[in-house]
């Protein structure tokens, strides 16, 4: 079926549309969903209109549209919401894998490319390459299959500088002659290198940086999409494939300055790999601990007029999100005033604890920006603050000694009362001990997040 150039363009032009809108829909919570089948949509019939125009043989695409869409029906369905970000991380993969076949097959069927070509081609391919394997060590990272903390030896940074640097000879050496067989040779020798330095260029990266990383993947893999579009000369591939790529960069600023940091601390500082030397190191306990029973705790929430739950990556372990959403509806019923504080780095990847709540029903309008519950932390009655650690260290605003110290926090130890929700008093990923368990307004609940909600819940209800 030929649809001509200009009906080819113009469905183009609606997918891009539709991508645009989607994409802005996605920035509220009260509106992503929505905006995440607007955008699906706009893929959708990308993808029937090329396949409509390009004469293809349909029996493959079928088969592996098939295949892939079993796969992905059965994960959707599958995968807890707790193994998101782990999903993330495997689909930045793909994308990049994907990226890399391309210009690789571009380049195979037709090799006599120009230079400027040619050099589209290795972007495409190299990063690609990189987003593929950094994407499956931040996978293996946050699933715990390898270590969580940042791998770092002596000369890394000279070893990934080399890696780099034989990245762009082998470029040269291909883009000058990419149609013989010394330019099919070093485009194999590209390949590899781009593997191998996504593999070195994450492996140092702690888990406590994970949102960044993806973040950061998930713009890798626009780019690469893009390039992979000039090479093909495909426009909606380009299109799409720079607003993952620009957006992608937007949410990576977005987290750094969250974490008041650059992004070349990011990439290549080790953060998490030693503690700090000051008193607010895990030195030691900082004073006296009060620990709470459900009965003390129910007591607190019972009498309280407003009440701010913070959460963590420990909610989302112990797959809390129900019972908290519960609780808060008995608070609610109590005539109390319930919000979530939400801090952009909570969890292991950008908006992963408005990603739980949201499965739980958790009404919109109760989600609170950290910018937005600060300013009145000093009114709030009682915050509960579930598995969080490093985003509420008090640290980060008087130690400048700590390595959290600047960054920006939700300051729950202005609260009237804080009731601290752990398994243990283990450290974050910083590795730091929190001033805020010993504060003389704080309470700790020790134990499983799920079986202590529970146990409130029961309170409430008899």
């Amino acid at each position: 079926m030929n649809l001509g150039a200009l009906g080819i363009n113009f469905a183009y032009v609606i997918s891009a549309a539709l991508f645009i809108f989607g994409l802005k829909m996605l920035s509220s919570p009260a509106t992503a969903r929505k905006g995440n089948l607007i955008s699906a949509l706009g893929m959708l019939l990308a993808i029937v209109v090329t396949l409509l125009a390009s004469g293809l043989d349909y029996k493959w695409i079928i088969l592996g549209g098939a295949i892939g869409g079993s796969i992905g029906l059965f994960a959707a369905y599958k995968v807890e919401m707790t193994s998101m970000p782990e999903m993330v991380a495997l689909f930045n993969g793909f994308g990049g894998i994907s990226s890399l076949i391309l210009a690789w097959g571009a380049y195979h069927q037709h090799p006599q490319m120009s230079p400027f070509l040619a050099a589209i081609a290795f972007v495409s391919a190299f990063i690609g390459g990189v987003t593929f394997t950094g994407s499956m060590v931040a996978f293996g990272k946050l699933s715990g299959k390898i270590s969580q903390q940042a791998v770092v030896f002596k000369g890394q940074h000279i070893i990934n500088g080399a890696i780099l640097a034989g990245a762009i000879g082998s470029a040269a050496i291909f883009c000058a002659v990419p149609g013989s067989w010394v330019g099919y040779l070093f485009f194999m020798v590209i390949l590899l290198i781009a593997l191998a330095f996504g593999v070195t260029s994450v492996i140092p990266i702690g888990g406590a940086d994970m949102p960044v990383v993806i973040s950061l993947l998930n713009s890798y893999s626009g780019l690469a999409a893009c390039a992979a579009g000039f090479v093909i000369s495909n426009n909606i591939l380009i299109v799409a494939g720079a607003l993952v790529g620009a957006s992608g960069i937007v949410l990576t600023k977005i987290m750094c300055k969250a974490m008041n940091r650059s992004l070349a601390n990011v990439l290549f500082s080790g953060f998490g790999t030693k503690t700090a030397t000051s008193g607010t190191s895990d030195d030691g306990p900082q004073g006296e601990i009060r620990p709470a029973t459900a009965e003390d705790v129910y007591y607190i929430l019972e009498a309280a007029d407003s009440v701010a739950f913070v959460p963590g990556y420990g909610l989302a372990v112990a797959q809390a999100q129900h019972v908290v959403r519960e609780l808060g509806d008995l608070l609610e019923e109590n005539d109390t005033e319930v919000s979530y504080a939400i801090h952009p780095v909570a969890g292991r990847m950008p908006g992963h604890m408005n990603v739980l709540l949201a499965e739980a029903n958790v009404p919109y309008d109760q989600l609170v920006e950290m910018d937005d519950i600060n300013p009145r932390m000093d009114t709030v009655d009682v915050c509960v603050v579930i598995g969080a650690n490093d985003v509420v260290n008090p640290a980060a605003l008087d130690d400048e000694n700590s390595p959290i110290y600047g960054m920006p926090i939700i300051e729950t130890h202005r609260a009237k009362t804080v009731i601290v929700l752990k398994r243990s008093m283990n450290p974050g990923f910083a590795g730091i001990q929190n001033a805020l368990f010993f504060g003389d307004n704080t309470r700790m609940y020790f134990g499983d997040a799920k079986a202590s909600i529970q146990a409130l819940v029961a309170e409430f209800k008899s």
